[in-house]
Order: C-alpha cells, then structure tokens, then sequence
C-alpha cells in the first residue's frame, strides 16, 4: 500500500469546522452505536461509514484535504467504540438484578477510565503496529480508501442518505407504529428462535462482514442449534434447557480460547518487538511525523505517568474497587491493548468483551468484591480496548493519506470523552425505556456478549463444555480458523446469526451481478466499474446499518419522554 508523505504541519487537518462536524457526528454515531450493540449483539466498525459522512460535510462548507476529513471523522467515530465496550459489558447487571447499584455516574467513570487508558496505551504502542509492523488493518485501510474514491463525487452522499431514509422509515413503521413483525418465516422449533429477522440493518453486517467470515460464524450456529440443541435432545443426550446451557458455555469457551491463542501465539513472540518500538518511540526526534511523543523522555514519562495515577485513582476510590484491583486493572488494560491492535491489524476483529472477561477473572481469582464492581473491571478493559482498536485503524488511515497522528490522537481524545458522556446517557434512557427485563438472550436487546459477562459472573451453566470450547477455540485459532466468529454463532440466537448470512448471501448475488455486467467492458473500464460497484455497495450498506440503529435510538428517547410525561 503506498502511504504519503505526512504534513509537516497541522494546518488544514484539524479545523473547526471539522471539529464541530466531528463533535456532532460523534453523538449521533454513539447513541446508534449503543442501540446497535444491545439490539445485535455485533456493532460494525462505523469508521468507514464516519469517514463519508465527514468528506460529504466538509465539501457543502467548501474546499476541504483528505487529511482535514480524516481527523473529523477520528473524531465522529471515536465514541462507537467506547459505546461497544459499555454494551458488551454493564447491562449484565441488570440482568442480574444489580441496577439499583449502578446509575449514570459508574457508567460514565467506567467509560472514562477505559476512555484515558486506551489514548495513554495507543500513543505507546503507536509505532510498532502502524510502522515497524506495518500491520493491515483492513478496517482503516477500507476508510482511506473509500475517502480517496469519494473526493470528487457527489453521488455518494445521495446514495448514502437514500439508504438511511428508507431504513429509518422500516424502523418507524416496525417499532413506531407495530405496522411489521419483528420475525418473518418463524418455525416452532424447541430451544431454537427460528426465523428471518426484520433487520435491514442486521442485513447490513452481514453484507459488511463478507461472506467468508460469515460463513464460519453461520457455521458455529447450525452446528449448536441444530447439531447440540435439536440433535442433542432429539437423542435423548440432555433436554432443550439443558442443551441450552451448554451451547452458552461452549460460545464463552470458543471466543475465551480464541483471546488466549491471540496473546499466546501472536502478542507473546512479537513481546520483546513491541517494546523496542515502545523506546523507538520515546527517543525519536520531536518533529517526527510517526512520532506522538514530545521529543523529551522524562517529560513523556512524567505526562503519562500523571495520566495512569489518575486513572488508578478514579477506579480505586471513584468506583470503590481497592488499590490493587485499580493497579490489576490498568497493568491488565495495557496488555490487553497490545492484544486488540494484533487483532484488529491481522483480522480486523476487536474481541473487546473477552479481554474485559479475562480482567474480570483475574480481578475475581484474588479479590473479594461484590459483583457489580467485577463488571466495572469488565466495563474498563472493554472500553480501554474497543477504543485502542479504533484508534489504530484510524492511524493505519492516516498513515495511508498522510494525515498528522498527532491531530488524529488529540481529535481521538476529544471525541472518546464525548462518547463517555453519550454513551452512558443513551444506556440509562434504554433502560429507563424499557426496562431492566428488556436486555438479554432472546429478549429486545440480545445483549449477547453482556450476557457473557453475567454468566460468568453469577455462574457458568456447564464447567466442562466451558473447558471444551476453551480448548477448541485455543485450537482453532492455532488452524488459522476464526474461532472467535464461530464462538459468536454458537452464543447467538440462530436468528441473528440467520439474518447476517443472508446478508452476507445477498453480498455475493450482488458481486455476480456486478461481475456479468462487466464481461464485455475492456480491462480498464471493467476495474474501474468493479471499484465503483464496491464502494456502492459500501454506501448504502453502512446508510441502511446508520439509518435504523439511529431511529432506534430516538424512538427509544420518545419512549422515555413518554415515560415521563406519564
């Protein structure tokens, strides 16, 4: 990939106007987030999706750099993840019954502190994996170039638009006004919810994820739902309910064993690597462009330092954990860090709850504290990592158009601490809306991976299918198999997992179709069409993912307001 040259200078990168934008995005995209996460159990990275909206924005204000929108939509999207971390993690306590324990305040300290470990761990680890390990990152890749094909044209942020509109518009006739089910093609089958769910924006991931990925993640659910629960039970091996729980610890035990593999196989060897470039780092010339330190080793030291006591601070006395539980939590935080850039740079995946469940463990094995501080533990590492894996995608980006990663970090900054504020704003309307009950396996927000958490936390259903999956997803991993991808279709609902591989079908009848039209172009005009059809595709999917997850999210706000009027 040919990366530019970087500016000297921050001039044109971060702006005003693109700060505003940003700001304003970054609340719209967090709110969503949040809906998306509960609602699915999934939440697509929003980076491409931010960095469209960001370039359509800038050229109504006039001219604008590739660089000036790549910063802005650092910032519109820096929320999202921190949003994922919170959803894959809190709402356990409400399933649980411990909300009367938890309100916007803990909500919010979780998401700052996750917010500030993960800018302190990404300014560290900046360099090795965006420039001596000159890793992928698909995720950020797909953003600078959908940037680069999107600078002279107008017809993306048509298509883009038309496809939130008539998202939001299902959503308004499914949610608002009952007028469509929630469920097409239902079939009465025990332990299983069978059915195509009415989610244009479930489509969407699966068109997203691609087909490949899917079909692992499609695998991992026919193979629980139908091999362990309908075979299982009709053998007379165990009952549904029975078979049920040991599909839920056989999941935690894949994506668990998949986040062991990650550390042993692909963190621990690279160790000595990373923290060479950790001193690289440190010791570079000030004026560096990959450099995000100051050009002075005690002044850093001292910055970052300063940084961390706060943040020990916060969880020890903010949240009431203990000083060595804070100390377990932020050492743990940096090294899950270094776990989510290996992940997303290599796959593109950021397993965020399973590194906030091996904190959670780890917390639990010497320290005595009640159960709702153990998801705050839980709630820090996810954030601290949801948002070191968007960070360094938008520094692959960056890297790639030559935008300064100091501007990138600062709008990072600025953009996770508003989506701190959102993010736990959002949760305590959703809840107040509809109720602790609501959240949950099989129940209006999924809340798959917050289910995880709880399990662990209040019991697993089956130690030994935990054993087994946990060795299965150490194995998988060690194939080069995605063993978090078939953990997720094994924990899902079948319907979800159902719904995103149709999406994923619908992915590859649209790429024949475009493949047919382009047989009798010459070779120039036939790639030219092909990225054209690409970056369509594109568009619209990230418009119909944006559109509903965003008309959720007010819907959910009038159910509140109504609430209250009441």
């Amino acid at each position: 990939m040919q990366e530019r040259k970087l500016s000297a200078s921050w001039q044109g990168q971060l702006t005003l106007r693109g700060t505003l934008i940003g700001c304003i995005g970054c609340v719209i995209i967090t709110a969503s987030s949040v809906y998306t996460a509960l609602k699915l159990g999934a939440l697509p990275w929003p980076i491409v999706f931010a960095a469209v909206i960001s370039l359509f924005f800038l050229k109504l204000l006039g001219h604008t750099t590739l660089n000036e929108a790549n910063v802005t939509h650092t910032i519109m999207s820096a929320g999202a993840m921190v949003a994922g971390g919170l959803a894959f993690t809190i709402p356990g306590t409400w399933m649980l019954g411990l909300g009367d324990q938890i309100g916007w305040t803990e909500i919010f300290l979780v998401a700052l502190a996750g917010t500030i470990l993960g800018l302190i761990s990404t300014a560290l680890i900046h360099r090795h994996f965006i420039v001596d390990a000159a890793l992928e990152f698909p995720t950020g890749t797909a953003a600078a170039e959908t940037l680069r094909a999107t600078e002279a044209g107008g017809e993306t942020g048509r298509q883009l638009f038309c496809s939130m509109g008539i998202a939001g518009l299902w959503s308004v006739l499914r949610d608002g006004l009952g007028a469509l089910p929630t469920m097409f093609a239902t079939l009465p089958i025990p332990g299983i919810t069978f059915g195509i769910y009415d989610s244009p924006m479930m489509l969407s991931v699966g068109f997203l994820v691609g087909w490949v990925p899917v079909l692992f993640w499609f695998a991992g659910a026919l193979f629980a739902n139908f091999g362990l629960i309908v075979g299982g039970s009709a053998t007379g091996l165990w009952d549904v309910t029975t078979a049920q729980g040991i599909v839920s610890s056989l999941g935690m035990g894949l994506m668990m064993g998949s986040g062991i593999a990650t550390v042993v196989k692909d963190i621990l060897p690279e160790a000595k690597t990373i923290f060479s470039g950790l001193k690289n780092e440190a010791t570079e010339e000030k004026d560096s462009p990959y450099s995000l330190a100051t050009g002075s080793i005690r002044l850093d030291a001292g910055i970052f330092g300063v940084a961390v006591a706060a943040v020990v601070l916060l969880i020890c006395f903010g949240l009431g954990l203990g000083p060595l539980p804070a100390i377990v939590v932020v050492v743990f935080a940096f090294v899950a860090t270094i776990m989510s850039a290996q992940s997303c740079g290599q796959t593109g995946i950021d397993p965020m709850e399973i590194f906030g469940l091996m904190a959670l463990l780890a917390v639990a094995a010497f320290s005595d504290i009640a159960q709702v501080k153990l998801f705050f533990v839980a709630g820090i590492v996810a954030v601290t990592c949801g948002l070191a894996g968007d960070v360094m995608n938008d520094f692959k980006a960056g890297a790639i158009l030559g935008t300064d990663p100091r501007a990138q970090w600062l709008g990072q900054a600025l953009g996770g601490i508003i989506g701190a504020i959102v993010a736990a704003a959002v949760m305590v309307a959703l809840v107040g809306a509809y109720g602790p009950d609501a959240f949950g396996p099989g129940k209006e927000f999924v809340s798959a991976q917050a289910s995880v958490v709880a399990t662990m936390v209040s019991g697993i259903p089956s130690l030994p299918t935990l054993f087994v999956g946990l060795v299965a997803g150490i194995a998988l991993y060690w194939a080069g198999l995605p063993s978090m991808l078939i953990g997720l279709g094994v924990y899902l609902p079948f319907y979800m997992s159902f719904t995103a591989f149709l999406g994923a079908l619908a992915k590859q009848v649209y790429d024949r179709i475009q493949r047919e039209r382009r047989k009798d172009m010459t070779e120039a005009k036939a790639q030219e069409a092909a990225k054209e059809a690409d970056e369509t595709g594109l568009v619209v999917a990230s418009g119909v993912l944006g559109g509903e997850s965003i008309v959720g999210v007010i819907i959910a706000f009038i159910a509140v307001a109504a609430g209250l009027a009441g």
